[in-house]
């Protein structure tokens, strides 16, 4: 059933490239945690201790004050097929913005969309399988296109100006660091 593992192994990595949906989790010291769904083709196993996540423009933007503050951060993959399975990464992560030296190298990972607003890179100190027996199985349909089509519709220089607006501080208040963005 659960294992520890120090790295994500070829086959975990296989697992991980398969799936369409994942989950952040973050946490303030002080303050609300934070989980979300991502998908969208929006993380790269880069090594067997080292994964980016490609963070998208959306209503908040809890993830990266956190990181800021602590680091900490747990993703987790889920199988909803037939062979069950739950993978957990640990570590500690930062965010990348579009005004730091190592953006554009991050970046370039992954296809160009409007509305990149941090690459989350996070070294991973602890793997946790576990059997995923009480996950129901679900048949994958589609992407939602409806974000990437929002933010196309903004532009450029629109997301920037909902960053100031919606992204700039948590719901706690705490600040996120794209302000510095324009």
């Amino acid at each position: 059933m659960a294992q520890q593992l120090a790295e994500i192994s070829e086959t975990l990595q296989t697992f991980i490239e398969e799936q369409r949906v994942f989950f952040v989790g973050t946490a303030p010291r002080e303050g609300r945690i934070n989980v979300s769904p991502k998908g969208s083709d929006s993380l790269r196993v880069v090594s067997s201790k080292r994964v980016l996540w490609l963070n998208l423009t959306g209503s908040g933007n809890e993830t990266a004050a956190h990181v800021a503050e602590n680091g900490r951060m747990t993703i987790m993959f889920c199988s909803f097929t037939e062979k069950p399975l739950i993978l957990r990464l640990y570590g500690q992560a930062r965010a990348v913005h579009p005004r730091d030296a190592y953006w554009q190298a991050l970046r370039s990972l992954f296809a160009s969309v409007i509305g990149a607003r941090q690459v989350i890179d996070m070294e991973v100190d602890l793997v946790h399988t576990s059997c995923g027996w009480g996950v129901p199985i679900c048949e994958y349909v589609s992407e939602r296109q409806k974000l990437q089509e929002w933010a196309d519709g903004k532009g450029t220089e629109g997301i920037k100006q909902y960053w100031l607006e919606k992204n700039s501080a948590t719901i706690d208040g705490k600040s996120t660091g794209i302000e510095d963005q324009r």
